[in-house]
């Protein structure tokens, strides 16, 4: 993460790491359940049971996986720092490896660094700084068209905005088939977030749920496009060098011994990168329009620092270090929803945390949702307050007590595309309209994503000074 990403409150708090102590969580169903159930009925809130009414370190089961759920953030970093050489990678349900395949995210050991090594420098800030003219294209197109009274599904809107923004992963190929892709994705995620909640999750890929064949349909949507587009791509190798999207950059690519990724490596990366950047970013998104519909105070101070930054142009990739409060705001709706709730990894033999030894097999768990809602780091935790990474705020943030994108070597590549694209989205959106949303609590679903549970419904106002050029 880059220093410009991190939280921007003076210098993180460092903590001591208490000795770990695991005690029994909640003793749940005999295997092969365990506390399946109770986990599936309301994720969030059994996780916060585990650190409420538990401790920093908790054993569960889920389903027949023997489980660890860690709360405090020195136990969490030491576990997201170890994930390469003192756990494997958690191979969690059928349908997610349906959607990403053996991409970087579920990669291991050396072909892990392999394909890190071809994918991140797609994703460096100097490229990312390249796509910040059609992240702000995107928006102001899509806002121009919103209408004054108009109400709006705003995480379709949202979505509608990043999928456009697609065509600085695709090259602008996609055409008519952005939205046909969108609604895939959406499919697919949904068919993960259900199999995570239940019994799914445990059964073999043989089995054809209505859930799974709806995934399937989804899935061949995606393949039969992204493939068409590597074809192209490959059909014509002397552009690769001079086309400056990601589809071509991971073609492009040659590890230290001079070799591509293949067809099918290509297209994993590509659909991973993607569902990182649109749906990821897109539900960000739809929590931050949700927060300052209902926080005035901060949406003042927005169009405050939009008026005084950009003076009515549209924002630029010069722009995204001066808009503090814009990626402030932004920060702070990551810490209140952050899109992955969930991270695991599967303990090796000789796994030890925090001078403890760790059983091998045993699914050592973190949530940023249960760390960046414990009232020990973030005072009035479930308050929309984005002044807690102001420079000289009196409440530092402890260090590792924010995490919506991992941390360790597995931070997720495309964390400073999403974080660039929501604080650019944002203020293109904030200098032209004013959404209002309904007084009642939106309240989260956990699925693949943290979503709202019901469509959130936001009336499009003007802004009265706005003035854009």
């Amino acid at each position: 993460m880059s220093s410009s990403d991190r939280p921007t409150a003076g210098a993180p708090v460092p903590l001591t790491a208490p000795p770990l102590r695991p005690v029994r969580g909640p003793r749940g169903l005999p295997r092969p359940l365990g506390n399946l159930f109770a986990f599936g009925r309301d994720p969030l809130d059994f996780l916060s049971g585990l650190r409420d009414g538990f401790g920093d370190a908790v054993t569960w089961s889920l389903g027949p996986r023997r489980g660890l759920f860690l709360s405090h953030p020195q136990h969490v970093v030491e576990l997201l720092t170890g994930r390469e050489h003192a756990y494997e990678i958690l191979d969690i349900g059928w349908a997610l490896k349906q959607i990403i395949g053996r991409s970087v995210l579920l990669s291991k050991g050396a072909d892990w660094r392999r394909k890190r090594s071809l994918v991140q420098p797609t994703v460096r800030p100097r490229q990312v700084r390249g796509y910040a003219a059609t992240m702000v294209e995107c928006a102001g197109a899509a806002a121009d068209a919103w209408r004054e009274g108009e109400r709006i599904d705003v995480h379709r809107q949202m979505a509608l905005i990043t999928q456009r923004v697609l065509r600085t992963l695709f090259g602008n190929d996609l055409g008519e088939q952005t939205a046909a892709l969108g609604d895939a994705m959406t499919v697919a995620e949904q068919a993960v977030g259900a199999e995570l909640r239940g019994i799914g999750l445990f059964l073999p890929g043989w089995v054809r749920t209505s859930s799974r064949r709806s995934l399937l349909g989804a899935v061949a949507t995606i393949d039969a496009e992204v493939h068409r587009l590597i074809r192209a791509r490959l059909s014509a190798p002397d552009d690769l060098g001079t086309r400056d999207d990601l589809l071509s950059r991971l073609l492009a690519a040659r590890d230290e011994e001079g070799r591509p990724l293949s067809p099918k490596e290509v297209r994993d990366e590509a659909v991973t990168l993607w569902a990182a950047g649109h749906e990821t970013t897109s539900t960000a998104l739809t929590w931050i329009v949700y927060l300052l519909g209902r926080a005035p105070r901060v949406r003042a101070r927005l169009e405050a620092e939009l008026d005084d930054v950009l003076g009515g142009r549209p924002p630029t990739a010069d722009d995204y270090d001066r808009l503090v409060w814009t990626r402030q705001i932004v920060k702070e709706a990551l810490r209140l929803y952050p899109p992955a709730w969930l991270i695991g990894a599967v303990a090796r033999p000789g796994a030890v945390l925090a001078g403890t030894r760790v059983p091998p097999g045993t699914i050592v768990w973190c949530s940023p949702w249960t760390t960046h809602r414990d009232p020990r780091w973030f005072p009035r935790p479930d308050a929309f307050r984005p002044e807690r990474w102001d420079a000289d705020a009196p409440d530092a943030v402890p260090d590792h007590a924010w995490y919506p994108f991992g941390g360790g070597q597995r931070t997720c590549l495309g964390a400073r595309f999403a974080q660039v694209e929501a604080a650019l989205v944002l203020a293109t959106l904030a200098q032209r309209h004013h959404l209002d949303v309904p007084p009642a609590e939106a309240v989260p679903r956990a699925g693949l994503l943290l979503q709202p549970a019901v469509p959130l419904l936001a009336t499009v106002r003007g802004r009265p000074r706005a003035a854009v050029h």
